[in-house]
């Protein structure tokens, strides 16, 4: 049972310090049913990897586990997957091994701990009870990029089909201990088995590890319930808990912070601009359909209806409440009816795979990216940009250099409470360079408002073209 997490991160071998193990040296630990073994198979300052290798003892298995026969009979207790596969027992040998680095702490380098930087986890052979699909459910919309291809029951006959097992790749920008912790929790939601008993204690192992992602993934019920071996009081528990620990739901944003950034921008008619900006790019780009990515009130899309150059309009957001007040917005329930053909609306995530979002010519993006944490970015990155993959995406962001020429706006603030970050026109350039080298698009940059000559728009917009 093997796992790989390697780093180009500069000097790479900073992974030694972040695990807490030497480089230069092979570690043993003991375990209660073998033993788990730490290496580098690579240390250079351009790429590390760390490996651990679990050798588990089978007989070790049965006695640790007290299991007396089972679905297969005496055999299977000794003659099984379990000490081949990542499962439970993986995530035991991470949190005894790893444990500082599962924590996010590092005496010699506590910055560096805090800081997303690219890793990979590679693990030869995962049991998916679900197959590559849930996987990526899973994994995908915390932000990793996921390569996984069945292995075949067996190579000499293909026609026998694939096996549940699944060779992973996990690839992401994060901070170590995010990437340990995700790997802790979900491969025993993969596995969908645990070698050890479950009670409430580890419903507050869950809930602990799942500190400020779990609340929010799409997946979070059948994470909990597997997690949990569907004890249904302690899945109620955690569900519960979660669910009163939750971000405030979009719905439940009061009109004053729904419309705190309008008013801060209202001055300089702000909305209205990026408006006719991006309306009006879209006519240059030719598009006949369109989707507005967190359509929030209906605006563009009120705009875009009104112009009979767009065959399809559709609108997606996170918030029922949202897509209620654009609906009364574009009165849709007294449209004509050739006219109700040419509009859509629906619930959805931007930061998870969604096949409605497919077959438009343009995708737009007005003043959302930033209401979605860093960490959650390379999932709408995929979802935009190769899932969706539509020919042009508009994305307007605000400039975080302009926020000074907000006089009601106290230094160091957001625009809005919402947001997770706002970005210079530097590193937004930066950004969409890098997503555009990625994915096979151009992409190039356009202010909106008027530009001040020291700071620069209060909006950047990227267009990006394939």
């Amino acid at each position: 049972m093997l796992l790989t997490v390697s780093t180009t991160h500069r000097p790479a071998t900073d992974l030694g310090y972040l695990l807490a193990k030497n480089p230069a040296r092979c570690q043993t630990f003991s375990l209660s049913v073998g033993k788990a073994h730490v290496f580098y198979p690579v240390a250079r300052e351009d790429l590390c990897t760390a490996a651990l290798l679990l050798d588990l003892d089978p007989v070790g298995l049965v006695r640790g586990s007290g299991r007396q026969g089972g679905d297969g009979g005496l055999l299977s207790q000794y003659v099984n997957d379990r000490p081949y596969v990542a499962s439970s027992f993986m995530s035991v040998a991470i949190a005894r091994v790893f444990g500082s680095a599962l924590k996010g702490a590092s005496a010699e380098r506590p910055e560096l701990a805090e800081t997303p930087i690219p890793l990979e986890a590679v693990l030869p052979v995962v049991p998916c009870h679900g197959g590559e699909l849930l996987l990526r459910r899973l994994f995908e919309p915390l932000g990793y990029q996921v390569a996984a291809d069945p292995l075949p029951l067996d190579e000499q006959f293909p026609t026998w089909g694939r096996s549940p097992y699944l060779p992973v790749r996990l690839q992401g920008q994060c901070r170590l201990s995010e990437l340990l912790t995700h790997l802790y929790v979900l491969l025993p939601v993969l596995d969908n088995e645990k070698h050890y008993w479950i009670g409430q204690d580890e419903l507050d192992k869950l809930l602990s590890r799942g500190e400020g992602w779990l609340a929010t993934h799409p997946e979070r019920e059948q994470i909990v319930q597997r997690y949990l071996k569907f004890q249904r009081h302690l899945v109620r528990q955690a569900m519960a808990r979660l669910v009163s620990d939750d971000d405030p739901d979009p719905d439940s944003r009061d009109d004053e912070l729904a419309h705190e950034e309008e008013s801060l921008e209202k001055r300089i008619s702000l909305n209205e601009q990026r408006m006719g900006t991006v309306v009006a790019a879209l006519k240059a780009a030719g598009a006949r359909r369109v989707v507005d990515l967190g359509c929030g009130e209906g605006r563009l899309l009120q705009a875009l209806l009104r112009d009979r150059e767009f065959e399809r309009v559709a609108g997606m957001d996170a918030s029922h409440r949202s897509l209620e007040i654009t609906k009364e917005r574009l009165d849709l329930d007294r449209l004509a009816p050739k006219q109700r053909e040419r509009i859509e609306l629906f619930h959805g995530s931007l930061t998870y795979r969604d096949a409605r979002l497919e077959g438009f010519d343009a995708a737009c993006a007005v003043e959302v990216i930033e209401h979605i944490d860093p960490q959650r970015l390379p999932a709408f990155e995929r979802v935009v940009f190769e899932f969706a993959r539509p020919r042009t995406v508009l994305l307007t962001t605000p400039n975080a250099e302009f926020n000074v020429r907000f006089e009601s706006l106290p230094a160091g603030r957001l625009r809005h409470r919402d947001h997770r970050f706002e970005w210079t026109r530097a590193q937004f350039q930066e950004w969409g360079r890098e997503v555009a080298e990625r994915r096979g698009y151009s992409v190039r940059f356009l202010s909106i408002g008027d530009e001040d000559p020291t700071v620069g728009p209060p909006t950047q917009l990227g267009i990006f073209s394939r």
